[in-house]
């Protein structure tokens, strides 16, 4: 009797999106702070996603997309603050010069 023999163990595959939004998480710190940020976050979220809905066990990188989604959300939170500063701060000086 001869039985099929065992199928070899498949390695699980890291999700493309995941690894972009790793990469491209740290880029925005370096090089494109607000695309690059952006992408990170969309490729991030879409990766995650990927990962949650492919059979369990056959994909991975959460954790890299995970970074890139946090990497992404902490550049887009510093560029706002930093809008928010720029606005604040002119206004002010526009108000201190309308006072004279």
């Amino acid at each position: 009797m001869n039985s099929p023999a065992p199928a070899p163990p498949t390695t699980p595959q890291t999700s493309t999106l995941a690894v972009i939004s790793l990469v491209f998480g740290i880029v925005c710190w370096f090089v494109l702070p607000f695309i690059g940020a952006l992408v990170a976050i969309i490729c991030g979220h879409m990766g995650r996603s990927e990962i949650r809905r492919a059979a369990p066990g056959t994909m991975e990188g959460s954790g890299m997309a995970l970074a890139g989604l946090i990497l992404g959300w902490a550049q887009m939170v510093l560029i706002a603050l930093a809008i928010m500063f720029v606005f604040l701060f002119l206004g002010g000086l526009a108000f201190l010069a309308s006072m004279h």
